[in-house]
């Protein structure tokens, strides 16, 4: 069975990195990156004479979710000739969404493809400090505005997507240093190649 991987968490918790890792490590792999979609999105900020700001609500009106639908659209084509696709984007909306995660899975059905959520646990102090340190223009209102920005972001797992009699639908990957990273990814891999 094909299978679509969502590499999921809060912005700046260690999703780029590990899905890049998770990515490598697997077979036959189609590697998918919402960021890569931000060149078309600023050109629509562009273009509306907006500011850049991928907190406002001008983001949310008229980019955001088509970023969402154009990433998954690209993937349901690509488990056309893959087993595998993984997404790196923070969907953390989306996965707490019960219908909408039960509208992906039936459409994967149809592809005979499962889904598997990786959502990247990360303590809040090491997310910060790691923004600070990628230094990108779209952290710049997030960490000029911390307090602001970081109560609207919810941290805990999303539970409502994790059936107990599956061992692959929701698998946790604990990211906050070196010793939890090395033994998630081994964990994650193990189950992921397993029940391919």
């Amino acid at each position: 069975m094909k299978r679509l991987i969502l590499v999921t968490s809060p912005p700046a918790s260690g999703k780029t990195y590990i899905s890049k890792k998770l990515a490598k490590a697997l077979k036959h792999v189609v590697y998918l990156d919402k960021d890569t979609l931000i060149v078309l999105s600023h050109q629509i900020f562009k273009i509306a004479n907006a500011e850049v700001n991928r907190s406002s609500d001008f983001f949310e009106e008229h980019i955001r979710n088509y970023e969402y639908d154009a990433i998954l659209a690209l993937a349901m084509e690509a488990l056309e000739y893959d087993d595998i696709v993984l997404i790196n984007a923070p969907f953390t909306r989306e996965i707490r969404d019960t219908a909408f995660v039960d509208n992906l899975k039936k459409q994967l059905l149809e592809k005979n493809a499962r889904l598997t959520v990786v959502w990247v646990m990360t303590d809040i102090e090491v997310v910060k400090e790691r923004m600070i340190q990628r230094n990108s223009s779209r952290d710049t209102w997030k960490l000029e505005n911390w307090d602001e920005y970081i109560k609207d972001v919810d941290f805990s797992i999303p539970k409502s997507i994790d059936n107990l009699d599956v061992v692959d639908d929701l698998l946790l990957f604990r990211n906050s240093n070196e010793d939890q990273y090395r033994q998630s990814m081994q964990e994650i891999l193990a189950v992921l190649e397993a029940s391919h």
